[in-house]
């Protein structure tokens, strides 16, 4: 499906925030097979969902990409999130690859690529690697990639993955490769208890040849900061609008079952309303501290990561409090909140949290947190 330009109009916002209850019932049915999300995805492309962030020179709306474009990409984030965690997470995923061509690959490549998202292409950023890593083989002039990586969101779906990969100097590389329907990938992750409805899977790309010009960037830039942390950001408003609806539905069923007026319950309703205010301001404060290029790379890359933490915090005790509030209710698949929790938990579930928190202290032991 082609995507309509959303170049100088503004973006639907409110449109979209009146499909939750659409897309909510998908992640629901979605999350009892693993399936993917195919209507909701078809939903906010029409939106134009899929191109906002790419500059508005070339017709996308310069969310994340442009100056002053992160607090309206927040928004869109903290939405989808609210209304589809796994949703949240492909469209995190398709613009966080957009992001790294923006910043790391060629004006040439970033044309390319927005052409291909106008004719209906899905992005990812599939870096996690298995036990057999992707590596490039070079045969005289030929390139061909070799190895697989493993949570792959969108592992059938998604037509252009950003990849990490090495090359036979020992360097890693990143690579836009463009995937056809002979793709070797496995459906889902057996056992995955959350984000069950992201087409999360392993992907093969042994036997794929690549061209030059799939080359991202310059050798490291995947790590290179303040990008690496600072693109967390992006998750975290996905995470946050899954908090939103979690106090939400906290308030509504307690509501609901005439609980509302007891003061215990309502302790919980106002650490629930205090956690998630909490997580929204680092939200935003990461966002724009990512959008300042006069902060040093460092000082971003610490509030990054500081936000990080304490958005995983506040998303713990709104599940706690939510589990604590409803009882045994929360515990019922029926009960759409049984659901959310677990695709929350999972989502907020990111690697070497102690190192990150101790990393980000360090930075700013003998000096303030920049204020954008």
């Amino acid at each position: 499906m082609s995507e309509r330009h959303a170049g100088a109009m503004n973006f639907p916002f409110e449109s979209l925030k009146a499909c939750l209850p659409e897309l909510e019932a998908e992640a629901s049915e979605n999350d009892r097979d693993g399936s993917f999300p195919v209507a909701g995805l078809a939903l906010i492309r029409s939106f134009g969902a899929l191109s906002a962030a790419l500059p508005k020179s070339l017709d996308g709306c310069g969310f994340g990409t442009d100056p002053g474009g992160a607090t309206a990409l927040m928004q869109l984030l903290r939405l989808t999130g609210e209304a589809s965690l796994p949703l949240g997470r492909l469209l995190e995923g398709h613009i966080n690859a957009i992001r790294l061509v923006a910043r790391y690959g060629t004006p040439s490549q970033l044309r390319q690529l927005a052409t291909h998202i106008r004719d209906g292409a899905l992005c990812g950023i599939w870096v996690t690697e298995t036990t057999n890593p992707v590596h490039i083989l070079r045969n005289g002039t030929t390139l061909t990639l070799e190895g697989e990586k493993a949570f792959a969101s969108g592992a059938l779906h998604v037509t252009h993955p950003l990849i990490t990969a090495e090359t036979p100097d020992g360097e890693t590389r990143m690579l836009i490769v463009p995937v056809d329907k002979n793709r070797k990938a496995a459906a889902s992750i057996g056992g995955l208890c959350g984000m069950r409805g992201s087409g999360t899977g392993r992907f093969d790309f042994t036997g794929i040849g690549i061209s030059p010009e799939a080359i991202i960037g310059a050798p490291g830039d995947y790590l290179r900061q303040p990008e690496f942390s600072a693109g967390a950001w992006r998750g975290m408003a996905v995470a946050l609008g899954g908090i939103d609806r979690l106090v939400t539905l906290l308030r509504a069923q307690l509501i609901a079952r005439g609980r509302d007026t007891n003061p215990y319950q309502r302790a919980r309703i106002g650490e629930a309303l205090i956690a998630r205010e909490t997580a929204a301001l680092w939200t935003c404060k990461a966002a724009l501290v990512s959008d300042d290029d006069v902060i040093p790379p460092a000082d971003i890359a610490g509030t990054v990561n500081l936000a990080r933490m304490a958005v995983e915090r506040a998303g713990l005790d709104v599940i706690e409090l939510t589990q604590r509030g409803l009882g045994l209710a929360a515990f019922i698949r029926t009960n759409v909140v049984e659901r959310i929790m677990r695709d929350l938990a999972t989502y907020l579930r990111q690697p070497a949290p102690d190192e990150t928190l101790a990393e980000a202290a360090a930075t700013f032991i003998r000096r303030d947190l920049p204020q954008p």
